[in-house]
């Protein structure tokens, strides 16, 4: 963020963001519309937005990393979902998810067996923690891992796992019980999963209402045999290590949502302008207008409450500060975008009800903002309790 008081990006950001803007309008935007009709994950794509440096921006040089800053990461997903929320969250995940456990918990051993190909976009990683019976309550975790003569052996299965069954799918970081805690509470560790481990099964990709090109499995895991040096971080802190990868994450979800919000503007002041009813405009009308002048007010206070955020992160700040400044912003991005583009399909009339116009699909790829990463209910539950709250 510069320093001018006024909460804008610094040149670098925005010179950073007219190429990613560049390379979005002209690799993504033209199938879109395609690739969500045929439910296809475009891997040629994912490995060009590699190319571009988009995976490596937060990673060190040493890794084929960029050394950059979240701020930078969280402007590059804002243009992909500008065009696709797909191709968003494909970065959103393959960063925050896939190689952030990695670079911040892993041996150096692991960082270097893993992470070159991660940061340079040609294979990707997921991150298994939702199951079945363990959402929003990530500790209810079922899937277990037995330390087995040098080796875990894990048994239990994961759902809702982004970027998990592709491939270029190298492995998935999973949460799993590894033992009982001194005050009897389950001992969760993390480990790394390599795709093709025998036993480990990405299953048939789910059929979803929206991100219809984003990679979406559910996993199982049979008897699966990995070392038990592919432990990631402390044993036993396989459940604090992944929340606070999650609040990295609501940023990002944030500037996803931002970038929804500024597509929905985008189409919505197009269309009023070109739009002929009653011998003009539908823009003359002040039932339209003003619902469009909300969606630039929107926009404004959710890309200042994001960027804030991940100024935060990038200062250093302390994390009760920025636990609360993510959540923040999450909250009011993600409903925020499903607000957008309940409006903007109606500025579009019939033709929002048209799959053949973006609002249409923005308005199905919406409403996950509010549950991924963290509901909108657990956002409040972490606000109140930052707020010093005794909520449960």
């Amino acid at each position: 963020m510069s320093s001018n008081g006024y909460g804008e990006l610094s040149r670098e950001h925005e010179e950073f963001r007219r190429v990613v803007r560049d390379f979005a309008e002209a690799e993504i935007a033209p199938h879109a519309a395609q690739w969500d009709r045929d439910h296809h994950f475009p891997v040629d794509v994912v490995q060009k937005m590699g190319d571009l440096g988009l995976f490596g921006l937060t990673a060190p040089e040493e890794y084929g990393g960029a050394g950059g800053d979240f701020t930078s990461l969280c402007v590059a997903i804002e243009e992909l979902g500008r065009v696709d929320q797909s191709m968003g969250i494909t970065l959103e995940a393959g960063v925050g998810l896939g190689i952030n456990p990695i670079l911040t918990y892993g041996t150096d051993e692991q960082k270097k067996q893993w992470l070159p190909e991660l940061v340079a976009g040609q294979a990707l990683a997921g991150f298994g923690l939702t199951e079945p019976g363990a959402g929003s309550d990530a500790g209810a975790t079922r899937t277990k891992a037995e330390l087995v003569n040098d080796e875990w052996v894990v048994d239990g299965s994961k759902q809702f796992i982004t970027n998990s069954g592709s491939s270029i799918t190298k492995l998935v970081t999973v949460t799993a019980r590894t033992g009982v805690k001194a005050d009897g509470k389950p001992e969760i560790s993390a480990i790394i999963v390599p795709s093709g481990t025998p036993g480990f099964t990405a299953e048939k990709a789910y059929d979803k209402l929206g991100w219809h090109a984003s990679d979406t499995h559910p996993l199982t895991f049979e008897g699966v045999h990995v070392p038990a040096e592919n432990l990631l971080g402390e044993r036993g802190r396989g459940y604090a290590q992944f929340l606070a990868t999650l609040d990295d994450g609501r940023v990002a979800i944030a500037a996803l949502a931002v970038g929804l919000i500024q597509g929905c503007l985008d189409l919505c002041v197009a269309y009023a302008g070109e739009r002929q009813t009653f011998g003009g405009p539908i823009g003359r009308k002040q039932g339209v207008a003003f619902q469009i002048a909300d969606l630039e007010v929107m926009l404004h206070a959710g890309r200042l409450l994001t960027y804030r955020a991940a100024a935060l992160k990038d200062a250093g700040a302390p994390v009760k500060q920025f636990k609360q400044a993510a959540a923040i912003a999450k909250l009011h991005t993600s409903e925020s975008a499903v607000t957008a583009t309940r409006i903007a399909t109606q500025v579009f009339g019939g033709y929002g009800f048209m799959e053949e116009y973006p609002v249409a699909r923005f308005y199905r790829d919406a409403k996950i903002l509010e549950i991924g990463e963290g509901t909108s209910e657990v956002q409040r539950m972490l606000i109140a309790r930052g707020l010093g709250l005794p909520v449960e």
